[in-house]
C-alpha cells in the first residue's frame, strides 16, 4: 500500500513511517518543520534503506496538498500532522483551532475528490477528559481543554465523513503519552525549542542542559500525588498505526493505544534514575491549566480486533531515550 504520512517528520510520525516501510509499505511525506526537522527523514530512510518522496507543505492549504495526489497513487492516509500541546493550547486556542481543524478538513476533502478509502487519525486520549479510568472508547468525551476539544472535533468531522461517503474508512486513534525512541538512538523525540513533555525534559536535565525538572502539582488524588499516565513507547504505538491502516476496511474503528497501566510521574523519574543511574534534580511547582490526574487506556479492544498489544516496558522507554539523547 502507498501511504501518505502528514507530519511524518515529528516524533510519532517519523517512527511510524520506519513501521511502514518495514512492513513492506510505500509512503510520501508531507510535513511543514513547524517542530520537527528534515533530516530525520533521513534518518528514516537510513535505519530501513528505504526511499520516498517528501514534500515541504502545510496540508491545512488544500492546493498544496492536492499536488501530492496528483503526483503519487496514494491508496491510505495517517494524519499526524497538527499542534500537540495541552499547555499551549490554552494559552493559544484560536491557533489550535485553526490549524487542527482545518488541516483534517482540507485532508478529507483531498481524500473524497481523489477517492482515498482509508483514513488513519492520530487522536489523543485528551479527548475523554475528567472520565473515569481506565478509558474506555465508546465512553462520553469531555475535553478539558482546546487541544483535546480540536482532537474530537477532528474524530466528528471525519466520523461524519464516513457516513456520508460510504468507500471512505477511517479509523481514529486515541493514544496516551507515547515515550521512548526507536532502539538504534537515530530518532527520537526531539522538538524545536523547549520541550513540552514530561521524557524530553527529564533527558534534557540529565543532559544539564536544563537545571532542574518541573512538576506540575504534587497535590492530585493519586498514589504519590503527581499525575498519572499511560506511557506508551513510540515503536509499539508505530506499530498499532500499521494494524489499524491494513485491517481498516470500511466505516469508523476507534480504538485505543496505550498498556493499560497507569504510571507517576515520580514513578517515571525514579525508574530513569535506576535504568540510567543519572540523578535528575527536580522542583514541584503548581499545576498547568488543562491537566488531569489520571489517564490511562482500557486496551482490550485494540488487542482484540487489531491483534496488537503494547509489548515494551517503562525501563525499555528510559533506556532507548537515554539512548537517543545521547547518540
Amino acid at each position: 500500500m502507498n501511504i501518505l504520512v502528514t507530519g511524518g517528520a515529528g516524533y510519532i510520525g517519523s517512527h511510524t513511517c520506519v513501521a511502514l516501510l518495514k512492513a513492506g509499505h510505500c509512503i510520501v511525506v508531507a510535513d511543514n518543520l513547524s517542530n520537527s526537522r528534515e533530516e530525520t527523514l533521513e534518518k528514516v530512510r537510513l535505519i530501513t534503506g528505504k526511499d520516498f518522496p517528501f514534500y515541504l507543505v502545510d496540508v491545512a492549504e488544500e492546493k498544496q496538498t492536492d499536488k501530492i495526489f496528483r503526483e503519487n497513487k496514494i491508496e491510505g492516509l495517517i494524519h499526524f500532522a497538527g499542534y500537540k500541546s495541552v499547555a499551549e493550547s490554552v494559552e493559544k486556542p484560536l491557533d489550535y483551532y485553526y490549524n487542527n481543524l482545518l488541516s483534517t478538513i482540507a485532508l478529507c476533502r483531498a481524500c473524497i475528490r481523489h477517492g482515498i478509502g482509508k483514513f488513519v487519525f492520530s487522536s489523543s486520549a485528551t479527548v475523554y477528559g475528567e472520565n473515569a479510568v481506565p478509558l474506555k472508547e465508546e465512553m462520553e468525551l469531555k475535553p478539558a481543554n482546546p487541544y483535546g476539544a480540536t482532537k474530537a472535533m477532528s474524530e466528528r468531522i471525519l466520523s461524519d465523513t464516513a457516513v456520508a461517503h460510504h468507500g471512505f474508512a477511517v479509523s481514529l486513534l486515541r493514544y496516551f503519552n507515547p515515550v521512548g525512541a526507536h532502539p538504534s538512538g537515530l530518532i527520537g523525540e526531539s522538538s524545536r525549542g523547549i520541550p513540552n513533555n514530561l521524557m524530553p525534559c527529564i533527558t534534557q536535565v540529565a543532559l544539564g542542559k536544563i537545571e532542574r525538572l518541573k512538576i506540575f502539582g504534587n497535590d492530585y488524588p493519586t498514589p504519590d500525588g503527581t499525575g498519572v499516565r499511560d506511557y506508551i513507547h513510540v515503536v509499539d504505538l508505530a506499530l498499532g498505526h500499521v494494524a489499524a491502516i491494513e485491517k481498516l476496511e470500511s466505516g469508523v474503528d476507534v480504538y485505543n493505544l496505550g498498556t493499560g497501566r497507569g504510571t507517576s510521574v515520580m514513578e517515571l523519574v525514579n525508574t530513569f534514575q535506576r535504568v540510567t543511574g543519572v540523578m535528575v534534580p527536580y522542583e514541584i511547582t503548581g499545576r498547568r491549566p488543562g491537566d488531569i490526574a489520571e489517564c490511562y487506556a482500557d486496551k482490550r479492544k485494540a488487542e482484540r480486533e487489531l491483534a496488537w498489544k503494547a509489548e515494551r516496558s517503562i525501563e525499555d522507554m528510559c533506556r532507548d531515550a537515554w539512548r537517543f539523547e545521547n547518540s
